[in-house]
């Protein structure tokens, strides 16, 4: 476990979000499921670093611009364009994704050591960069608590028996794992959720949390902890980056020494904040605090 103040460095994907709803103008958010993790530890008071590539464009400035304003610091090599994807909504807010995005993060090495590293998403799996990331992150195993988020995009996982492979690898190298019903159904179709946390246990993690949309989350620990917590009925603003504020409050209430059911409760809390206004827009503090105290 790490103090609530030590710094975490995220690697992955920023990725403007191009939200489409029918009769409506376009309009687009700063997204990406690893920089949505990195804004929403910085909105909840913990130092993040965002090791990312962005473009020198419209996009990439909105992104970077958004991300200072929560203090994460950003270390970006440059590409063509910033990545982005057409998010298009249901007439529940659900979100689906069109991609248009590459991963070529080079290999880096860190000036100084993080308390935590949160890696994800399409940067955790996607050649050529994932290779540089899983080195980094072999690199730091044993000395900074390692957590990890699939946040399976079938579009762009390739083979699904390839993408299992990738994905058991990064659990496989992790403390702390987050997935959700529909990652988990995606990798392992047919298959009971708890069945695969369980599973995913005997590879390593001390921690396997897995969100269930409306139906709240559960969680297993290695030493035979399990706790569930129900979701927050709110207003569906969209799902937009709910499940990373579940990822970042799950991750800030674990460092800051929360039982299983606390961080449980904090993150499905952040999460309905989340859903509840448009975008991937994580709670502040204040926010949380105040969400839980309604909650009682």
């Amino acid at each position: 476990m790490t103090s609530p103040d030590s710094h975490v460095l995220v690697i992955g994907e920023c990725v403007a979000d191009i939200v489409r709803t029918d009769g409506a103008p376009d309009t687009v958010h700063p997204g990406g499921s690893p920089a949505n993790v990195a804004y929403g530890l910085a909105r909840l008071g913990r130092p993040a670093t965002l090791l990312t590539q962005l473009g020198d464009d419209a996009n990439g400035r909105l992104i970077r611009a958004h991300l200072e304003s929560a203090g994460v610091v950003v270390r970006a090599a440059g590409v063509a364009r910033t990545p982005s994807a057409v998010v298009r909504l249901d007439g529940q807010g659900r979100a689906r994704y069109t991609f248009d995005i590459g991963w070529t993060l080079p290999p880096m090495e860190l000036a100084e050591a993080p308390g935590a590293i949160h890696l994800g998403s399409i940067g955790a799996v996607t050649d050529p960069g994932a290779a540089a990331v899983l080195a980094l992150v072999e690199r730091w195993r044993g000395r900074a608590q390692i957590s990890y988020d699939p946040n399976v995009r079938p579009a762009l996982m390739g083979e699904r028996a390839q993408a299992v492979r990738r994905v058991e690898r990064c659990v496989a190298l992790s403390d702390v794992v987050k997935a959700s019903d529909e990652d988990l159904a995606w990798l392992y179709p047919g298959e009971d959720a708890e069945a695969v946390a369980r599973r995913w246990l005997a590879l390593g993690p001390a921690v396997v949390a897995v969100t269930l949309g409306a139906d709240g989350a559960f969680a297993h620990t290695a030493e035979g902890g399990h706790a569930r917590a129900a979701a927050v009925p709110v207003p569906v603003a969209d799902t937009v980056g709910a499940g990373d504020s579940f990822t970042a409050a799950f991750l800030h209430a674990r460092a800051a020494g929360a039982d299983l059911a606390g961080c449980l409760t904090q993150a499905v809390t952040a999460a309905a904040l989340t859903v509840s206004r448009p975008g991937a827009n994580p709670p502040s503090t204040a926010e949380l605090t105040a969400a839980l105290a309604r909650r009682g």
